[in-house]
């Protein structure tokens, strides 16, 4: 038996961030907050999880998957017929870490967004301009804002050096390109 029934569109918003685009809300047929430790714990895009305040949220490209116990936001959507597809692909999600609940280990730890200074101390720091941006900690910004990857900044391509480093800001941002 499935967690969740559905998550069943309450409305849609404008999307400030990116103008024309929508921000979905989905209301679950179920409250999630005993379910949202397991999805932090499989998820490898999230961003930053509360358990206190039962909030969690996902990176996805474009935009966010924020989970409340009462409500999930899916942000930077294309249309309606897009976020419908969206609200069922999370509540599949939902049912899938459920299902394997016995497998899970659940995060109970907060966890937060990285920074621009955790980027940036991951980074080779010589603000080369080879990537595009005036300095490392420019470049730093440009990552959070899914303006750039890891893969852009050329000095980290070397794994004798930095293969360590670029394996952690990977994981920090969501990869390369």
């Amino acid at each position: 038996m499935p967690f969740v029934e559905a998550i069943h569109l309450h409305k849609t918003l404008p999307c400030l961030a990116e103008p024309g685009k929508l921000i979905v809300i989905g209301t679950p047929t179920r409250t999630l907050d005993g379910l949202l430790p397991l999805v932090a714990a499989v998820a490898p895009n999230v961003i930053s999880f509360n358990p206190i305040a039962g909030t969690l949220t996902l990176r996805r490209k474009p935009g966010f998957i924020t989970f409340y116990p009462d409500r999930v936001m899916i942000t930077q959507v294309v249309s309606v017929e897009e976020g419908l597809d969206l609200l069922q692909a999370t509540c599949d999600l939902l049912n899938q870490c459920w299902e394997h609940r016995d497998t899970i280990q659940p995060v109970t730890t907060i966890r937060r967004a990285p920074r621009p200074l955790d980027i940036w101390a991951l980074l080779p720091q010589t603000n080369c301009k080879r990537c595009g941006e005036p300095t490392c900690m420019a470049f730093a910004c440009a990552l959070l804002l899914n303006k750039q990857t890891p893969d852009g900044c050329p000095p980290m391509a070397s794994d004798l050096i930095f293969g360590e480093r670029k394996a952690q800001l990977d994981a920090l941002v969501g990869g390369g390109a």
